[in-house]
């Protein structure tokens, strides 16, 4: 009997373990109830009586949701809905060298995508002393070679900053686990060098830029700022 006329009768044997299915099954649940930040989860007795599984797969799933950032366990409620730090679970697996090329590239395009993006909340939001001290950092700033890549110290002290002026505590974390990526990809030559040498907006003339206070311009002004990587990535 051929293996493709038993494929019908016989399907594949679901081998995952019952902590993942306990898993699933508790996901689904604080979906479907629409459970928040705060609300209480029932008793491992209560869920293992429902699931029909023993405390101890109970337990072991919910610690696991408890790493996950999911949940957390309140004096007088027991378990209960947290909500998770989104950026800090991602920070966990973020490890340069044993992300594929395909992860670190789509990371380091990421980076760029956000930070073109977030020029409004950066125009709107940056205080006169926001933009007094990303002068103090660039005011030694020298014309950089298009080809060559900021100092990664510098680019983080100036592009951290943007991500503190959002006031946008998410984002803070992404540039918290994008810049090592970020730098990882350039300095392992991953990115091809730019055909053509291309002028960009330096940091400097960035500050000149916010201080308009125009998010259009600032936005165009990022973008261009970013040049020399999107043609890395784009050529």
């Amino acid at each position: 009997m051929k293996i493709e006329d038993l494929q019908d009768i016989l399907p594949a044997i679901d081998n995952s373990s019952l902590v993942d299915k306990v898993e699933l099954n508790l996901l689904n649940l604080f979906a479907k109830k629409e459970l928040k930040p705060g609300d209480s989860i029932p008793k491992e007795v209560e869920l293992a009586e429902i699931m029909g599984v023993s405390r101890t797969v109970i337990r072991e799933t919910l610690t696991r949701l408890k790493t996950m950032g999911l949940i957390e366990t309140k004096k007088k409620k027991g378990a209960v809905i947290k909500s998770p730090d989104v950026a800090g679970l991602l920070q966990k697996s973020m490890i340069p060298h044993i992300l594929n090329e395909t992860t670190l590239k789509d990371v380091f395009e990421m980076r760029l995508i956000i930070e073109v993006g977030m020029a409004d909340f950066v125009v709107h939001r940056a205080t006169e002393n926001d933009i007094e001290e990303l002068s103090q950092i660039v005011k030694n700033e020298e014309n950089p070679d298009a080809n060559v890549l900021f100092d990664i110290d510098y680019e983080i002290r100036f592009h951290g900053r943007l991500y503190e002026i959002t006031r946008n505590e998410t984002l803070k974390g992404f540039q918290k686990l994008l810049l090592p990526i970020y730098n990882y990809v350039y300095s392992s030559g991953m990115l091809k060098m730019p055909a053509t040498r291309k002028h960009f907006t330096s940091h400097k003339q960035l500050v000149e830029i916010l201080k308009k206070r125009d998010a259009g311009e600032f936005r165009a002004g990022m973008r261009n700022h970013l040049e020399n990587h999107f043609s890395r990535i784009l050529q």
